[in-house]
């Protein structure tokens, strides 16, 4: 795939396995290392894609696979024309709160679509792959007893039973066992600061590369 002068850096993992927190140590990380980054998020990350994104996670809805997989695609699409091609052209970072692996994970591995499929969708409608993915692994019973903590409502995908999440996990691990140069993992069971060091410890390791 082509390679921009800028680059991508996703943060990938299952439920409760704290995205958000890793999320803000990278950004600041790379701050303060003098790089110039954009944060955003899949679903979401622009306004098409936000409004994509409260269609894909509301309860209310009753979403098919195939019409997932489609909708988080589009969502994926006009991120990447709108914001990733134009910031990674200027050279600037990209840290995403998920991309594509998401969806061989979430709509490939935990609905069980056919993997050719999400990959012509990526070939045709995304184009990149993340220079770096870090992730964050953790035992599924326990991410959710996380997500449930938080006090929050459930989304609708959140609300899966826990064979949905097996799948989820495992097919996550397949692809970095797969790309092992690309994606790292971390242990996401550990405290919360062993966890932001060795992602830290991760990127600046990459960057030295």
């Amino acid at each position: 795939m082509p390679q921009n002068s800028g680059k991508l850096i996703s943060i990938e993992g299952g439920e409760g396995a704290g995205k958000t927190t890793v999320f803000n140590a990278i950004r600041q990380f790379l701050s303060d290392a003098g790089i110039r980054v954009i944060g955003t998020r899949e679903p979401g990350g622009t306004e098409v894609g936000e409004r994509i994104r409260q269609v894909l996670l509301s309860p209310n809805h009753r979403i098919v696979p195939e019409a997932e997989l489609l909708l988080m695609f589009a969502s994926r699409a006009q991120l990447v024309q709108e914001l990733v091609r134009p910031a990674l052209a200027e050279g600037q970072y990209v840290l995403t709160d998920r991309f594509t692996d998401a969806s061989f994970a979430y709509q490939g591995g935990g609905r069980g679509l056919p993997l050719a499929q999400i990959e012509a969708l990526e070939r045709d409608f995304v184009g990149i792959r993340p220079d770096l993915t870090l992730l964050l692994d953790l035992g599924v019973e326990e991410g959710m007893a996380r997500a449930q903590a938080r006090g929050q409502a459930l989304d609708r995908i959140e609300q899966e039973r826990t064979d949905f999440f097996l799948r989820v996990r495992e097919s996550y691990l397949q692809r970095a066992a797969q790309e092992p140069e690309r994606i790292v993992i971390i242990d996401a069971s550990q405290p919360q600061d062993h966890v932001v060091r060795q992602v830290l410890a991760a990127v600046g390791h990459w960057m030295k590369a």
